[in-house]
């Protein structure tokens, strides 16, 4: 085979990975834990060809070289080496997620290029190892392989740090409201960020233990199917997240006014008596985690403040799948 195209989904950290311990390796410096989201995705179709001379990738119809190339090109050579072949490559990429907003755009657009690169090659890989290949161009898309509730394993080195589904076909009615404040591309870049936080912000060790608790509190919650309790972990494990950037050295946020204006939204509805909870990754937009049979009462109420358009609901998604192969 010399091409193949690949869907995979975005994940929104449940509880969050916030910094690495191996910038190469991609090696987390905790375990997390994500739900895929059926609404967002990326397509990507991977061609090597005789007929090449360099690699190529195109996202949304332009051509893309630079950084953005060079962290493609580092799947690609992976792939190249594993499979014993010396081909330039062609990516084109579509992009059903705004990218760079904190809406986990290159978990899907990674977790598609290894399933297609891979397969284009010719690999036979394992949802596992493709984990892992997915995870040295994203962190997060090592989550993205699979569907449902997702755990990412920390591990030690780079066979033992992959992710697993806890539960791919979730039974049980959680969705995912994402309120989009600002699809613009974000100041400081997730990679940037969670690495200044690492080195200056001195609450970084106590956040590895948050984490470690968060993990085995919320595969409780998921065990019992309580979406008000997975609702309140993500809630305070992103809040606990954010507080880390503001600590850092220079301090800095992802939130802007509406981001605000969404927690309060939300903080106010449960508070009578609709239970929801938020949780916001790497950039201004909040995304609401509520039981199904809220969804009407949280989007009455969210519509007239922010529109009915800029309110996207998520079902759990699936994880990766190849569209066609040649």
């Amino acid at each position: 085979m010399t091409s193949a195209t690949a869907r995979a989904h975005t994940n929104i950290a449940l509880v969050k990975y916030w910094g690495k311990r191996d910038s190469e390796l991609m090696l987390p410096q905790t375990d997390s834990l994500s739900l895929t989201l059926s609404e967002f995705y990326a397509d990507t179709r991977v061609e090597f060809s005789n007929r090449l001379d360099h690699d190529e990738l195109i996202i949304d119809g332009q051509g893309i070289n630079g950084k953005g190339l060079k962290k493609v090109q580092k799947v690609l050579d992976l792939v190249r080496k594993m499979s014993h072949i010396d081909l330039a490559a062609r990516v084109e990429s579509e992009n059903h997620v705004p990218m760079a907003a904190g809406l986990a755009s290159s978990a899907s657009a990674f977790a598609a290029l290894a399933t297609a690169a891979s397969t284009a090659a010719g690999l036979n890989m394992s949802r596992r190892d493709l984990s892992r290949l997915a995870r040295r161009g994203s962190g997060s898309a090592t989550r993205s392989i699979f569907g449902g509730l997702v755990e990412w394993h920390r591990g030690i080195d780079d066979l033992t740090s992959y992710a697993e589904p806890i539960m791919e076909e979730v039974d049980f009615p959680i969705e995912m409201m994402a309120i989009l404040l600002n699809t613009e591309q974000k100041k400081v870049s997730s990679t940037l960020g969670m690495q200044h936080v690492v080195e200056t912000s001195p609450y970084y060790p106590a956040w590895r233990e948050v984490v470690a608790a968060d993990m085995q509190k919320i595969k409780q919650a998921i065990d019992k199917h309580d979406i008000n309790e997975i609702g309140h972990i993500a809630q305070t494990n992103a809040l606990r997240m954010h507080a880390l950037n503001l600590a850092a050295d220079p301090g800095f946020t992802y939130f802007n006014d509406a981001t605000l204006k969404a927690m309060h939204v939300v903080d106010d509805l449960r508070a009578n008596g609709t239970n929801c909870y938020y949780t916001m990754d790497a950039g201004p937009n909040v995304k609401v985690i509520y039981d199904r049979a809220d969804r009407n009462k949280i989007q009455a109420a969210l519509s007239p403040l922010f529109g009915a358009d800029n309110l996207i609901v998520s079902q759990p998604g699936p994880g990766t799948v190849l569209l066609d192969q040649e």
